[in-house]
């Protein structure tokens, strides 16, 4: 029963740690709407362990309306097994 709740607790804790979400701020480089992709510059992103870089996200097309390239904005993304993906964006210029 011990070794079950362990594997159990272990898989729960992979789960979490394959999927979180942070809010972070940058600058539009560029925007690929046929790809459904935007790079955007930021700083360093503890929550995702990356440095200040520029990074591709995935983002639903619906979300980009009235966001450009050179756009300040603010958004909400998810990690997912090494994937980068836009929850929620605004322009925040």
């Amino acid at each position: 029963m011990k070794t079950a709740l362990l594997v159990a607790t272990a898989s729960l804790s992979a789960v979490v740690y394959a999927q979180q979400q942070t809010t972070i701020k940058g600058e539009v480089r560029r925007i690929d709407l046929d790809k459904g992709k935007i790079a955007i510059k930021q700083d360093a992103v503890s929550d995702f362990k990356l440095p200040a870089m520029t990074l591709m996200y995935e983002v639903n097309k619906g979300l980009l309306n009235g966001v450009k390239a050179g756009d300040k904005v603010k958004f909400t993304a998810t990690q997912q097994n090494n994937r980068y993906i836009i929850n929620e964006i605004k322009v925040d210029n």
